[in-house]
């Protein structure tokens, strides 16, 4: 389940067995809850139990999208004692019972509450009620446009003064270590400083504004080899260090690569599954067949039919992409990380 619906009117309930087919083609995993007097309109309808409170406290951290069809109040009240923070709340959304409205009322930019309300009440024909200022004004807005690039976001408060200043029709500045493709949005300007401004980087400590908001974008990808039974923290301990040595952290990793062979090995599984990186597992043949200059081993083409596993295996899942770090081996692991190409454009 990443995406949840309450209802508590008959009207409601129908709404959410089609908002439920088209969150689903949405490619979320839906579940809808109405209350015990209308569960039987249809088997997909379950019963809202043991309280919606209880509901909402379990499925807060776990939801991309909770939506409530009926009054905001008792969405508001429903998840109030649950909020935390805008980069990790989930978007929470209000449909009043007759569907003609469709209220973002949390995690508008960063959970896309905003663009989903825009979705949903395409679908049901309603009218989104979109509040925040960047949008009523048609301004770029930072942290949405960095959810949707996959890009974390250093300095939240430093954000909050960016979209001030476009909203006062003041300019803001813009650095990017990586290539800019396209025009500009409204109210920014390229700058290498200044009071307020956004610089693109891979390394949080770049603050070329007095208040910079820093977006990295999670283009690294770290091609891994180990010996049979590796433990985690052997794993961990490289990387953080050889991460640490490039001056970036985990949050701008997208994903983890190796080698077949190693697809059931518990101690890279692992470290995988604890940072929520996805991991791809490639054949010797698809290995072999990356161009590139690569460090070769005799010993390990002879063992797994490739002659370097960490270096091939992350320029080939990052895309052909660069290597910031060739192989470099401890305790049983060996690791390269390589960067996919990127460019910024801010029309997309």
């Amino acid at each position: 389940m990443n995406a949840i619906v309450f209802s508590f009117t008959r009207n409601g309930a129908k709404i959410s067995l089609k908002l439920q087919k088209y969150l689903d083609s949405c490619g979320f995993a839906t579940e809808i809850f109405t209350t015990r007097r209308y569960r039987d309109l249809d088997p997909a309808l379950k019963e809202i139990g043991p309280s919606l409170q209880l509901m909402c406290k379990e499925a807060f951290p776990l939801c991309r999208l909770m939506v409530f069809i009926g009054a905001t109040g008792i969405a508001i009240r429903s998840i109030a004692p649950y909020i935390r923070s805008k980069t990790k709340d989930p978007a929470v959304i209000s449909i009043d019972e007759q569907g003609k409205f469709v209220i973002p009322l949390l995690s508008g930019h960063i959970g896309g509450a905003n663009g989903l309300a825009a979705g949903i009440a395409a679908f049901l024909k309603a009218v989104p009620v979109i509040t925040t200022a960047t949008d009523v004004n048609d301004l770029f807005a930072v942290d949405e446009w960095a959810a949707r690039h996959n890009m974390s976001i250093y300095n939240m408060q430093s954000a909050k003064t960016f979209a001030s200043n476009l909203v006062d029709c003041k300019k803001v500045g813009v650095k990017s270590e990586f290539p800019i493709r396209g025009p500009l949005p409204k109210g920014l300007v390229l700058a290498e400083d200044g009071p307020v401004g956004l610089a693109i980087s891979l390394r949080k400590s770049v603050q070329p504004f007095v208040e910079t908001v820093v977006l990295r974008p999670r283009i690294l990808h770290l091609g891994i080899g180990c010996r049979r039974g590796t433990p985690k923290d052997n794993i961990e301990e490289l990387v953080i260090q050889e991460l640490k040595k490039l001056k970036v952290t985990m949050s701008v990793v997208k994903g983890i690569a190796s080698i077949d062979v190693k697809k059931d090995e518990e101690g890279l599984l692992s470290f995988a599954e604890e940072n929520a990186f996805p991991i791809r597992f490639y054949s010797a043949e698809e290995l072999n067949a990356v161009e590139g200059d690569f460090t070769p081993s005799a010993f390990v083409a002879k063992t797994v039919g490739v002659d370097n596993v960490c270096e091939r295996a992350a320029v080939l899942d990052s895309g052909g992409g660069k290597l910031l770090l060739r192989k470099t081996g401890r305790n049983g692991v060996t690791l390269a990380i390589a960067a996919e190409e990127y460019v910024v454009d801010f029309n997309e």
